[in-house]
């Protein structure tokens, strides 16, 4: 058996078929965006060679800042509000055990599993200014004005609003496991020597923690960067380009207004951000863990 598995033939084969569906599947994909993205491809037709035209245009493209800005104030949404409230949620189902752990377990997950088109056309039914759930709260409290959540100046809070709720469940289920896999005898140790509960806290769970927060991190920052679909379906970018998300924006570019070329340029400047991100995070982690 050693024999067979040490001969670089059969090595090969068994990689072959990974490797043929990433070479198709992945990297041809992601090297013809590249090639695109320095064309003025239509998506049909002759495709003219541009050079860094493109890229020129996409530095001068202040629809393209708005959607980095919101990208990012999402992204802070997440590790600021999300995360933490994710977190704490976590360490209080642990402490409940029994039934009533699955059953808020599964409560608080039931946003991540219902239809992301749901989700959308639930949230316009409550944002609604005539007859939505903030608008009859308000009116009930005698408020006689008009209030629209998705309006301009307030759309873009709406949104956030929307996703951080959205995507609670994910961040709270990867906090949950991380708590999980905390051993409870260092919990009754430090219990018998006294500790509260606020030491036991930044002392145990947030150190061991430290891997499972950087993960969330880092995938609540990529989640932020790709966000498309809800607002997408909650605005399409509206009203003007307020609520326009990068990966939005590269839909709107390349499948609406026919710029394949651009939406492709647009779509590279996507990956470089996302792994300067992801590299930046891993060495911020790496510096805080030495």
């Amino acid at each position: 058996m050693h024999k067979l598995y040490s001969n670089k033939k059969v090595i090969l084969s068994l990689m072959a078929p990974g490797l043929i569906v990433f070479m198709t599947a992945i990297l041809a994909p992601i090297l013809l965006s590249v090639y695109y993205g320095f064309t003025n491809y239509s998506g049909i037709g002759v495709s003219t060679f541009l050079g860094l035209e493109n890229y020129k245009t996409l530095i001068k493209d202040s629809v393209f800042w708005t959607s980095l800005r919101n990208s990012l104030l999402l992204a802070i949404g997440f590790i600021c509000i999300q995360h933490p409230l994710a977190m704490l949620t976590a360490i209080k189902l642990d402490k409940l055990q029994g039934k009533a752990e699955g059953l808020f377990r599964c409560i608080f997950f039931i946003p991540n599993v219902i239809s992301v088109a749901v989700i959308a056309y639930l949230w316009k039914f409550i944002y609604n200014p005539n007859f939505g759930l903030i608008a009859k709260v308000l009116k009930a409290f005698g408020y006689v004005g008009q209030v629209n959540p998705l309006g301009s100046g307030n759309a873009i809070w709406a949104v956030l609003v929307v996703l951080i709720w959205h995507g609670f469940g994910w961040g709270m289920l990867i906090y949950y496991t991380g708590v999980k896999n905390i051993d409870p005898v260092m919990y009754e140790a430090a219990s018998i020597d006294g500790a509260s509960g606020k030491r036991m806290f930044f002392y145990i769970t947030l150190p061991l923690m430290k891997p499972v927060i950087q993960v969330n991190v880092i995938m609540a920052v990529i989640s932020a960067l790709k966000q498309m679909e809800t607002v997408y379906l909650l605005t399409a970018g509206g009203p003007g380009n307020e609520t326009q998300f990068m990966a939005s924006y590269l839909y709107k570019q390349a499948f609406q207004s026919y710029k394949y070329g651009y939406g492709n340029a647009i779509s590279v400047a996507f990956i470089v951000i996302c792994l300067v991100s992801t590299v930046l995070l891993n060495r911020l982690f790496a510096e805080k863990g030495e």
